[in-house]
């Protein structure tokens, strides 16, 4: 995969392609929240760790479960920020109501 740049940070974009590895990007988790991380898509899933407040978090894949409300609105979409670790989509800013990463298998 190409990246066109130009200027100042057509030297890291070239660096970062040479590497075959892109900068994931990280969504905030809500404000006043430490949002439990589940080991699967819904909160019969044991919680695997808690994330402080301020955390923001890739979203490597998605995944529909169970449907939480949260503080930006009810959602069933489930994000994977690590190897078996889920957040729900209701507690991340993510700016859409709809999957912004792929699907997980």
């Amino acid at each position: 995969m190409a990246i066109e740049e130009t200027g100042a940070n057509a030297g890291a974009a070239r660096a970062v392609e040479a590497a075959g590895t892109y900068a994931t990007r990280r969504y905030p988790v809500a404000p006043g929240y430490r949002l439990n991380v589940r080991s699967g898509p819904g909160t019969n899933y044991d919680i695997v760790d808690v994330l402080p407040y301020g955390a923001r978090v890739p979203v490597n894949c998605q995944k529909p479960g169970e449907w939480v409300t949260g503080p930006y609105g009810t959602s069933n979409l489930w994000d994977n920020i690590a190897n078996g670790q889920f957040v729900s989509d209701a507690y991340v800013n993510t700016g859409s109501d709809g999957y912004v990463a792929g699907r997980c298998t």
